[in-house]
């Protein structure tokens, strides 16, 4: 995949404040994505105490969700681990997996927050936009705002508040499991995005691009794998 644009990493927390900031005014949480054929995850992983950060992207075909490519890479960081913050440390090693992905997905998947960030620019949001693709924040906690308990059933949903706008959804994904929360990335609006998100979880709680990603990532780092690529795998 081509990245349409980048900037310095290696930022003071402060800095990477006022970026985000900067970048958050450019966020289109809206758009029409048009016919899904192709979903990506994103994620990565890193031993606690470690600098090492492995970044993982997992493409599958929709709607069967079939797993048709995955590469990863890794890169060392010096950027601490601050809430808030995760892209200044994730971000490189996320970039050049994206880098190596030769799929052309149409939406992407994200594990983690979209605008539902105490500053509107979490992970999801933050690439997308340095991508310049539609993307999803799925997260297992909420970073900023309140939601109140959706209904038991899968598909029930209660909007993320903060400062009295919604800039989330929880959404029950599997009956009598936790809600996941999702935000708008970038170019795509919200019902839209939690409509994806029930579509492609398939009896488990994380949908199944963003399930794909968090398994292949912690294999990626069990192996210390400096990255690769692999196209035609199964999907279990």
């Amino acid at each position: 995949m081509e990245i349409k644009e980048s900037h310095p990493f290696d930022l003071s927390p402060a800095e990477a404040i006022l970026l985000q900031k900067a970048l958050r005014a450019r966020i289109r949480p809206s758009g029409d994505i048009g016919e899904v054929s192709l979903v990506a995850g994103a994620d990565a992983s890193y031993m606690k105490g470690s600098d090492e950060i492995y970044a993982v992207v997992v493409a599958l075909s929709y709607p069967d969700l079939t797993v048709v490519e995955r590469v990863s890479a890794s890169a060392e960081t010096a950027f601490p681990y601050i809430p808030g913050l995760l892209t200044f440390r994730e971000g490189p090693a996320l970039l050049e997996a994206f880098r190596r992905l030769q799929s052309e997905p149409d939406i992407i998947f994200f594990d983690g927050q979209g605008i539902a960030h105490p500053r509107g620019l979490g992970i999801a949001s933050h690439i997308g936009l340095l991508l310049d693709r539609p993307a999803v924040g799925v997260a297992k906690s909420l970073l900023s705002g309140t939601a109140t308990e959706p209904g038991p059933g899968r598909g029930s949903v209660s909007p993320v508040l903060h400062n009295g706008e919604t800039v989330g959804m929880a959404v029950r994904t599997k009956e009598k499991t936790k809600p996941v929360y999702v935000s708008v990335g970038h170019r795509i609006a919200l019902l839209p995005a939690v409509d994806l998100v029930l579509a492609t979880a398939r009896g488990y709680r994380l949908p199944e691009p963003t399930r794909q990603a968090h398994l292949y990532a912690n294999v990626v780092r069990r192996e210390g794998s400096r990255g690769g690529r692999q196209t035609g795998l199964p999907t279990r």
